[in-house]
């Protein structure tokens, strides 16, 4: 995931819903920055142009998300350019409608390269949760475009999982798997 490096500025640029006058300029987006609107993730090819989105400001960021019964999961954070409060502004647009819609939890996965990425979102209230090596491997069987050396020079091998729990009242902090490994019926606290 792209992030946002910087902290809001003085203001933050006005969040909106994507509508159907945007589908164009985010599946451009998503090609340019994701090399297709495809993203492959956690064993799976999710097609992030089709996914509910928020837009900051004039096309200046853009959030692809999905929910997950109460949990939701941020697929795809862009900004342009990075480091202006936009990915912080979109962050919390998305947590507060998520918020609104019962939604205890938000999940991201993001590539072993991502350090800046890393750095970003634990400091707005992610935790790591799980690191699953080889998933970047496997999923350039589905999808061979994705590169094998990443920021800084550092070679993609592994998945990262983050969670930010929205509902204290109701998440447990922080549950031990994301929804994407749980069976179904199977409970979202810590395992034994």
């Amino acid at each position: 995931m792209s992030a946002d490096r910087s902290t809001p500025s003085g203001s933050s640029p006005p969040i909106r819903p994507a509508g159907p006058l945007d589908t164009a300029w985010i599946a451009e987006l998503l090609r340019d920055r994701w090399n297709a609107p495809t993203i492959v993730v956690h064993g799976e090819s999710i097609d992030a142009g089709r996914l509910p989105a928020l837009i900051a400001g004039n096309r200046q960021g853009l959030a692809t998300y999905r929910v997950l019964g109460r949990d939701a999961e941020l697929v795809t954070l862009d900004t342009i350019p990075a480091g202006t409060g936009t990915g912080t502004a979109l962050i919390e647009a998305l947590a507060s409608q998520l918020r609104t819609a019962d939604c205890h939890r938000l999940w991201l996965t993001t590539t072993n390269d991502k350090l800046s990425a890393l750095r970003f979102y634990l400091r707005r209230g992610f935790r790591l949760i799980q690191v699953r090596p080889g998933a970047v491997d496997a999923a350039r069987k589905l999808k061979p475009t994705i590169p094998l050396i990443g920021e800084h020079g550092i070679p993609m091998h592994e998945e990262i999982d983050l969670c930010r729990v929205l509902d204290f009242a109701a998440a447990e902090d922080p549950p031990a798997l994301p929804p994407w490994t749980r069976q179904p019926g199977q409970a979202t606290g810590n395992m034994p």
